[in-house]
């Protein structure tokens, strides 16, 4: 039985559809990853899940349990890692999380437990009797992950748990989350970073405007939607546009570059730069960030 199941969800904020029909569902012990671009739908779509915005349409279901009436079962069971600071600046690192404890009903001597062993997971026991204002955002965010986990849930919600961290943090982040992954956590993830993804998420989805566009194992994605390599040419003339029309390539122009993507070995390429030029040409496997920009477009959002 799926751990999470979402049918035809919506969420309108007046005219705008910032929800607008999704529907998936997360297996037991998998990181299933929801991308997209800013605005795309996707923090709404996790507060949503764990009754912290109501929906307008749709079927929510967490352990086989109706949201509606099994939210508070549903919250004993989850654990959540929300983009903003929410720890207490009035406590300790550690009393961070034996408070937070309080809220599940945990007795103190087995909050205190869980609370050390927390802390020597996350590598924080040297700062636990520190006071919030004095931790950097890296060590914030450790300590937001480690009191998600102090109801030892079964299913983990993280939303962007990476977001402006130096690549230290970042790396030891994903290290304890591949670890958790493997003791058979579920995790529920969204973020930015496409290595993140690739690296951490069993299947994903990629969402834009409410709405899902691709979902699927992220290596088969990236092969069946892009190829398997692509060649970037930096400034290309008329000659290289010429034989790759010849070629017929699948070609994204993007004025001062032209990325190329291919299905099959460096043929092309070897013809390119032994045939045209070499300057300019580089080939280099396709990954996720191929897809998303190719689904989702390369312009700015406000």
């Amino acid at each position: 039985m799926a751990i999470l199941k979402v049918d035809s969800l919506r969420k309108n904020y007046g005219s705008l559809a910032a929800v607008d029909g999704i529907s998936f569902a997360v297996q037991p012990g998998e990181c299933f990853g929801l991308l997209g671009p800013n605005g795309a739908g996707k923090t709404t779509t996790i507060r949503m899940l764990y009754g912290y915005t109501p929906r307008d349409a749709g079927q929510l279901e967490v352990f086989g349990l109706d949201i509606d009436k099994g939210l508070r079962e549903i919250k004993r069971r989850i654990g959540i890692c929300q983009q903003e600071d929410s720890l207490d600046p009035d406590l300790s690192v550690r009393n961070n999380l034996v408070g937070y404890a309080r809220y599940f009903a945990i007795p103190s001597s087995e909050a205190a437990h869980r609370a050390d062993q927390l802390l020597g997971f996350f590598a924080l026991k040297n700062r636990a009797h520190d006071k919030i204002t004095v931790l950097s955002g890296g060590l914030k965010r450790r300590l937001m992950l480690a009191r998600a986990l102090v109801n030892q849930p079964e299913l983990l919600i993280l939303d962007e748990p990476t977001t402006g961290l130096d690549p230290q943090s970042r790396q030891l982040l994903w290290e304890k989350l591949a670890e958790l992954k493997k003791q058979g956590l579920t995790i529920l993830l969204t973020t930015h970073y496409m290595e993140e993804a690739e690296r951490l998420c069993d299947r994903l989805v990629i969402v834009d405007h409410g709405r899902i566009l691709v979902e699927g194992k992220p290596a088969a994605l990236v092969r069946e939607r892009v190829g398997h390599t692509v060649l970037e040419i930096a400034e290309p003339d008329q000659e290289v546009r010429d034989f790759l029309a010849r070629e017929s390539c699948r070609v994204e122009d993007l004025g001062s570059r032209l990325l190329v993507y291919l299905d099959h070995g460096d043929e092309l390429f070897l013809k390119l730069t032994r045939e045209v030029r070499a300057e300019g040409c580089m080939l280099r496997p396709a990954g996720l960030e191929d897809l998303f920009l190719k689904l989702t477009g390369r312009e700015l959002r406000e």
